[in-house]
């Protein structure tokens, strides 16, 4: 079996669909030697922001010197893109190493009637984690996939727990409201780790009823830890951090957006508790370490002249803060926006908060079996667009296009779902020898 084959396998189960529970997962690991039961984690939940906090926290703590594994989801371009160690991808070969082994496992458990077939995120996910035990790195970043309760990453018991933001989500899984959505957030929750969290109103609730039942300390940002932007530019911002027990002036992260600075906080009050583990986090660390912080397809340049940006904004309280980080970090005269959007979103809410903002739309496809109908998308839009309303499948096409109408003043967005954002990433990285006119900075 090559890397191609590998992959391909680990994908075709994702035909099976969605068979949310523990069981399966856990069966796995103990066949495969429960590797996760060796191993220090970091657990981040939550709706948006998980993975840059994920990303904030790995990068200070490979800062002080730990040998960190980092495991996230969606990838962005290239699968091994989803477990890491200080940076550097699973090689191609250890992967389809870990492919080989597990795959009779997987085979041996789907047949299995009381247990039944793992899913395509349970499968990688046991991947990661025999990868990390095997590798023994001093602690894992572990981001969970869907909700927190029934998903695969909770099998861990980690030293910290993190819960960024909670809205509405996978409303058909998680449920129809906050609270619901909250409850399952609240899953990943164990005795004796301790929570922080930027959750508000309703979520915030839940989670304090969830820590005063299992006797944890929580820990929220704007009560208990906060963050104050005081500058920021097109290079990167800077903010003022008063933590659980650290007071921090002229912290700098390279990634745009407030939003950015709240997930930086998250991730430092975890990183408090950690040190409260016994891990030695320097403030030179956390500098160097927040700063050098890099997040791929969030409020990302890739070119100026004219200025195009990608976001991997893809639900509703995702393009509400790309709305504001538009209004708050960008200067331009015209914007120019590429879509595409997966069709198990709330499409009419999502559209309506930004559309309207586009001088011109393209509408695109992102390269999932999910992807919302462009032409339905288009329906939508006409009614709440202010520009000409575009529609070319084909992501490069629609980017080739949105840059032709494009001059120097003017801001080219391309947003929606990471299937878009990854291939737009990979087309605007290997075509900018063919887009002279752009100047490319990433």
């Amino acid at each position: 079996m090559d890397y191609q084959e590998a992959l391909s396998w680990i994908h075709s189960i994702g035909r099976f669909g969605m068979n949310q529970g523990l069981v399966r997962i856990e069966k796995l690991l103990h066949e495969l030697g429960d590797p996760h039961k060796k191993l220090k984690f970091l657990h981040i939940g939550g709706t948006n922001g998980k993975g840059s906090t994920a990303a904030f926290a790995a990068s200070v703590l490979e800062a002080s010197g730990y040998r960190v594994g980092l495991y996230t989801s969606p990838y962005l371009e290239q699968f091994t893109n989803r477990m890491s160690i200080n940076g550097m991808d699973i090689p191609r070969e250890r992967l389809v190493e870990l492919v080989n082994r597990v795959r009779p496992l997987v085979e041996k458990i789907a047949a299995d009637p009381a247990l039944g077939q793992p899913t395509e995120f349970e499968v990688v996910t046991a991947l990661a984690l025999t990868y990390f035990g095997e590798e023994s790195p001093d602690i894992v970043v572990l981001e969970v996939g869907l909700g927190g309760r029934l998903d695969a990453t909770n099998v861990v018991r980690p030293l910290v727990t993190a819960i960024s933001t909670i809205s509405l989500e996978h409303t058909q899984v998680l449920g129809n409201t906050i609270k619901d959505i909250a409850r399952e957030k609240a899953g990943i929750i164990k005795e004796e780790s301790a929570v922080v969290t930027q959750a508000k109103g309703d979520a915030l609730s839940v989670l304090e009823d969830t820590c005063r039942r299992k006797n944890v300390p929580l820990f929220s940002l704007g009560e208990d830890f906060s963050a104050e932007k005081t500058a920021g530019n097109l290079n990167g911002q800077f903010f003022n951090y008063r933590g659980l027990t650290h007071t921090l002036f002229d912290l700098q992260i390279s990634l745009l957006g407030d939003y950015q600075i709240n997930n930086a906080a998250l991730a430092l009050a975890a990183l408090e508790l950690l040190i409260r583990e016994g891990f030695k986090i320097p403030e030179e660390a956390i500098r160097n370490g927040l700063a050098d912080t890099r997040w791929p397809g969030r409020l990302e340049i890739m070119r100026r002249s004219p200025l195009v940006v990608i976001d991997g904004a893809h639900n509703e309280e995702a393009f509400l803060s790309l709305r504001s980080a538009l209004a708050d970090t960008f200067s331009y005269r015209h914007l120019i926006l590429v879509l595409g959007i997966l069709s198990d979103k709330a499409l009419e809410d999502i559209l309506s908060i930004i559309v309207p903002l586009a001088d011109a739309l393209v509408i695109t496809k992102p390269n999932s079996p999910r992807a919302a109908d462009p032409e339905d998308l288009q329906k939508i839009a006409c009614k709440m667009a202010k520009g000409p309303v575009f529609v070319e499948d084909n992501i490069p096409d629609a980017i080739n296009l949105a840059i032709s109408m494009a001059r120097s003043p003017d801001l080219v967005l391309v947003a929606g779902s990471l299937y878009v954002i990854g291939d737009a990433r990979l087309f605007l990285k290997r075509k900018s020898a063919s887009l002279p006119f752009i100047q490319h900075i990433g």
